[in-house]
């Protein structure tokens, strides 16, 4: 064991695609000293899958630009290191059964064009020539993607691996991790060959990865949230009329997936593949009497084909072919499932220069991307792209195995599942509760997760339809939309109460604090008794985080942010504190109500408030309402007179009683989402993301140049400033007749050029304009100019508008 490395730079544990992809991509860019740990042969995922899919589309832009980059990449992987690789790129089509389904589709080619991506809308002529095999009569469309294809997982990774050697890297195989150990800045990795001081280190264990990740505990390390999930699919024997079609034509029949059945089939030499996601699925290794063996290497679960029995009926009246070929041979492996079934890639939560790069449902056809935004996570701290969607920090303290298991059950027998905007997910909820959870849903709320916090969407009446199936549309019209204007005509009219609890709520002391944070964000900082909002940029000047600064002391600062940046923004904050300073979480401690609208300060004078009710616009002061101690912020994200009452748990249900009997109407998070986008406030990871820089972001006043601190990004910051911001933050009214919401990165259209995406939107019911947020390219931000928003496939007129609250511009009902 003479040349065992006994010091490295990274060593990354696992050697699937996932972490020969992370070394390779690591030795591309000069980082050498860097060495991947494997417990057996560098497999992809586990050795029991014979090829893997290359699609483009999961669910998620990140995911979707992601995999892109993989798909790319691997078309010339074989050629870049020299070493051969069976890479078919035979196109795959979507199957629709549904009008909402052919919706999806259009919103996906919309955000495939904007990639530059060709995916087109197929009738079912256009699915009958690609595919000759299969049935069409009960279609109502598809979905082309040209570039969908199959692999070769073990030449893939293979390929990956010699490329990585050829750079530098180096791979260890049969050496399996025994634990885990800190040594001041150091992590020390144990093996049977002997120990490996590293800066720093990677899970990539793929479905082991829970095991890997209980190593770190010890060092603030958590659970990983995480399931095993087992995987189905068999192939056929050799069919005549498939091979003399392939011949003929010499290539593949296309990838076929029914996304409303649940199912893929694909070419396999001249068989067929059925790989099915059934909703009666199972999960392994999830109960003491089946525990996860020590080594699953190369094994297989024992076949279990009733599962598959509808699927494989469905399938056979889909492609006729596919019964004549029969079951020549049943694969049943491991798959790990995330909650929602995207993988973790990002910051290990709680342990310094450590990192995760797991719970891969979509191995192959993540992995060229994933090491890409694994290595930039390793080498910069921060990625090219906004990848929260993929940011292991994303799940907190709410994700027990109870959860875990019930979402992994619930996410891969929906695997395809349309994600409707007003549709909420039943599984692993009711995790964190409001101390007033139950007198909301005895109000009507209708409630939904954040962050694990249950928070009411809306408030149904009498006779209003609550089932699941109303929601499933994506139409803005529903039983909620009557609701949602008559809760915010309440605020607007009279005085309004949201009940919001799971805030992320921080405090910063200590000598020193002041100073910690103004070389932290862009801006200033509060003066005593006052608060404001603070922005935190990357390196590039992008937005990193928003939170909310109240100062009660010299030294004694309060920090509040979304209830989804809990773990995100501690770390943000806690990475590079000074010693001396204290930084504590309190978020499950308290709770806060939302009281606003043009009688807020008469309720609160009615309810008894020792409090001064003069005080103006972001100030925040100790107070007894209702006999109750709180604090009180002067401050409203509806855009209306009013204030937030932050109190302990123990004393809400007091509170909100007294705010109900006082004449306030509950509103939910629906009404808020369409107030706080007539005012143009941005939300976290929508609007606000590491995609766009303050400057685009149009938050230049919160950046102080002249400050004497540095900060992250200030030099990039006036970079842009000089040359030019090359998009900019918009406010578009949507002018024609439109019935949805525009989604989430929506086209937006000048003539036949794209120009921009949509980050949010919303009717709004105090303006009665349907309102998009967004970023456009600065040359078209003048007021009046004409666009198009592309919306599920339609192009409807659009108008660009003032960059100013459409709703009260100049702030008077706020400040009143």
């Amino acid at each position: 064991m003479a040349d065992f490395p006994t010091t490295a730079r990274v060593v990354i544990i696992g050697g699937g695609v996932v972490g020969t992809s992370t070394l390779y991509h690591l030795a591309k860019a000069g980082w050498k000293d860097c060495v991947l740990l494997e417990k057996n042969e560098l497999t992809a995922g586990s050795t029991w899958h014979a090829a893997g899919n290359v699609p483009n589309f999961a669910g998620s832009w990140a995911v979707m630009n992601m995999q892109r980059y993989g798909a790319k990449m691997y078309r010339t992987l074989g050629t870049d290191v020299d070493y051969p690789m069976n890479y078919h790129v035979t196109g795959s089509i979507r199957l629709a059964h549904s009008k909402e389904r052919m919706q999806e589709f259009e919103r996906v080619a919309g955000m495939g064009r904007y990639q530059g991506l060709e995916m087109d809308i197929m009738s079912l002529d256009d699915i009958k020539e690609k595919h000759p095999f299969c049935e069409t009569h009960d279609l109502a469309g598809g979905l082309w993607d040209p570039l969908d294809g199959d692999i070769d997982p073990a030449q893939l990774t293979q390929a990956l691996a010699k490329g990585a050697r050829d750079a530098g890297g180096r791979i260890e195989r049969f050496c399996p991790v025994t634990g885990i150990d800190r040594d001041g800045d150091e992590w020390i990795v144990k093996t049977d060959k002997g120990d490996i001081r590293c800066e720093k280190v990677v899970n990539c264990a793929g479905y082991y990865a829970q095991r890997v990740g209980e190593m770190f505990k010890p060092h603030g390390g958590r659970t990983v949230p995480m399931i095993v999930m087992s995987h189905q699919y068999f192939l056929t024997g050799q069919l005549p009329e498939l091979e003399a079609w392939t011949k003929e034509k010499g290539h593949k029949v296309p990838l076929l997936r029914d996304v409303d059945i649940s199912y893929y089939l694909r070419q396999d030499k001249n068989g067929l593949n059925l790989g099915p996601y059934e909703r009666n699925c199972k999960a392994h290794w999830v109960t003491p009497e089946d525990p996860m063996p020590e080594d699953f290497s190369f094994q297989l679960y024992p076949d279990d084909l009733e599962r598959l029995e509808f699927y494989i009926e469905d399938a056979m009246a889909r492609v006729p072919l596919l019964g004549e070929g029969g079951v020549e041979r049943n694969i049943n492996g491991p798959i790990p499932y995330a909650p929602d079934g995207l993988p973790m890639i990002g910051p290990m939560p709680g342990c310094p220069n450590a990192f995760e790069g797991h719970s891969f449902t979509f191995g192959i056809a993540q992995g060229g991307g994933a090491g890409k935004v694994l290595s930039e996570w390793i080498m910069h701290g921060e990625t090219e792209d906004d990848m929260w969607a993929c940011d292991p920090r994303r799940y907190t303290d709410y994700t027990d195995h109870d959860h875990c298991l019930a979402k992994a059950l619930e996410t891969y027998g929906h695997e395809y599942a349309m994600h409707f905007p007003h549709h909420e997910w039943s599984a692993g909820r009711d995790k964190k509760l409001s101390p007033v959870d139950a007198k909301i849903r005895e109000l009507g709320g209708q409630m939904g997760a954040y962050n694990g916090w249950e928070r009411a969407n809306w408030f149904a009446k009498d006779g209003d339809d609550t089932s699941e199936e109303s929601t499933q549309t994506w139409e803005r019209n529903g039983p909620w939309e009557a609701r949602i204007k008559e809760e915010v005509e309440a605020v607007r009219d009279g005085v309004g109460v949201l009940d919001l609890p799971g805030f992320s709520r921080f405090n910063l002391t200590g000598e020193g604090a002041a100073e910690y944070l103004r070389t932290m964000i862009a801006g200033a900082l509060p003066k005593i008794g006052r608060m404001n909002l603070a922005y935190f940029a990357d390196s590039r000047g992008r937005i990193l985080t928003e939170m909310s600064v109240m100062r009660h002391g010299e030294d004694h600062f309060t920090l509040i942010t979304a209830a989804l940046a809990q773990w995100h923004d501690f770390y943000v904050l806690s990475k590079n504190l000074p010693e001396g300073l204290s930084l504590t979480d309190h978020t499950t401690e308290y709770s806060t109500l939302i009281v606003t609208g043009p009688k807020s300060r008469e309720l609160f004078e009615a309810i008894g408030t020792a409090a001064d009710l003069s005080t103006g616009w972001l100030t925040h002061q100790t107070a007894t309402v209702a006999g109750k101690p709180c604090h009180l912020n002067r401050v409203s994200f509806a855009g209306e007179l009013g204030w937030e009452i932050h109190a302990e748990n123990a004393h809400m249900p007091a509170l909100y009683e007294a705010v109900l009997g006082g004449g306030a109407t509950p509103f939910g998070m629906y009404a808020l989402n369409s107030m706080r986008i007539e005012k143009g406030y941005r939300a976290w990871k929508g609007d606000l993301s590491t995609d766009y820089t303050l400057l685009e972001g149009g938050h230049e006043r919160f950046v102080k140049f002249d400050k004497p601190q540095d900060f992250p990004g200030k030099a990039a910051l006036l970079s842009e400033k000089q040359a030019g911001r090359k998009k900019g933050f918009v406010t578009l009214t949507i002018d024609d007749a439109c019935e949805f919401d525009a989604p989430y990165m929506s086209t937006i259209w000048n003539g036949d050029e794209v120009v921009g995406e949509v980050t949010s939107s919303a009717m709004g019911y105090r303006t009665g304009k349907c309102i998009a947020l967004g970023m456009l390219r600065a040359d078209l931000l003048e007021v009046g100019t004409k666009l198009e928003v592309e919306i599920f496939g339609g192009r409807y007129s659009a108008t660009v508008q003032e960059d100013a609250p459409m709703w009260d511009p100049a702030n008077e009902r706020l400040r009143a």
